[in-house]
């Protein structure tokens, strides 16, 4: 077997290794990322509940509750009250702005004052995160007391940006692990092997083939291959055992010479033979019809 092949395999648990460390990587990222989620939730109601809170303050009532906070979908959320109060646009308006301003996803969001009995739309106004986009009108009429429910619906953000740092965090730190794990393979593949190996070193039985330096090394003998002889076998040795057809040797190893003559590769695969008898179980066997195959004894 190949040496190149075992270095094959070592970068294959090299990638391994990446993409285990890479999916805990993205699963403890989730889960963080689910954590970070519930706390912008809670956070966020903390706030939408001191709007409450203020919002019974101006009216006068400094005893009645604020109701849970609501969350009927995925960016819009309910404050309701447990008493009737009355408010003043314009101080709803600069009371949900200060307050909101606290939560750095919440530049743009709808307030609707709802009527409790029907949910219609008792006042309403729009913040953008300029405010010469604000839509805000009826300022300085005072609304009657009332049962009245407020619905604030944020401008959806997409990927949000606590989401988006764990996204681009996560990408970074897969970039770089996985370039290290790169470096490291492809420099184990050319620095880790003692210097006397290299990727064209073949084990074949007890013989060494060396296609670099066109050797065949067993017991400290070496025997010298020419040119040809070692670009057959090198051929044989990527594949031992398996059945290389006549028709891709002579292509292989002549055709970029311009010249394919049939009878020169008989000629090669005998004298390569007669070299290769220094260990018997090493033989280039004919399949008759099909081509030839090296015999390892493996």
């Amino acid at each position: 077997m190949p040496l190149s092949r075992n270095l094959l395999s070592g970068k294959r648990k090299y990638i391994f290794g990446f993409l285990l460390l890479s999916s805990i990587f993205l699963i403890c990222a989730a889960f963080s990322t689910g954590n970070h989620d519930k706390f912008d939730y809670s956070r966020r109601e903390v706030l939408l509940r001191r709007i409450g809170h203020e919002l019974l303050l101006q009216s006068g009532d400094r005893t009645s509750r604020v109701l849970p906070i609501q969350k009927i979908a995925e960016n819009e959320y309910r404050i309701s009250f447990e008493n009737e109060l009355s408010f003043q646009p314009d101080s709803l308006v600069n009371l949900t702005k200060r307050v909101l301003a606290k939560d750095p996803t919440a530049s743009d969001y709808i307030v609707s004052v709802l009527n409790c009995d029907d949910s219609s739309v008792a006042y309403g106004y729009a913040v953008a995160g300029h405010q010469e986009d604000d839509i805000v009108s009826c300022i300085g009429r005072k609304q009657p007391k009332g049962c009245y429910r407020i619905s604030i619906t944020f401008k959806p953000t997409g990927i949000s940006t606590t989401k988006s740092g764990y996204l681009l965090g996560g990408l970074s730190f897969l970039a770089l692990v996985g370039f290290i794990f790169w470096r490291s393979a492809s420099g184990r593949s050319r620095k880790g092997l003692p210097e006397n190996q290299h990727l064209d070193l073949f084990k074949l039985g007890a013989l060494m083939f060396d296609a670099k330096n066109k050797t065949l090394n067993i017991n400290e003998k070496t025997v010298a291959l020419t040119a040809t002889e070692s670009r057959v076998l090198f051929i044989f040795a990527e594949s031992p055992n398996e059945i290389i057809e006549r028709s891709r040797l002579q292509r292989e190893i002549w055709e970029d010479d311009g010249v394919i003559v049939g009878r020169s590769l008989d000629m090669f695969i005998s004298k390569l033979r007669k070299k290769l008898e220094i260990d018997p179980d090493i033989k280039i066997v004919v399949i008759r019809g099909k081509g030839y195959r090296l015999e390892t004894g493996a």
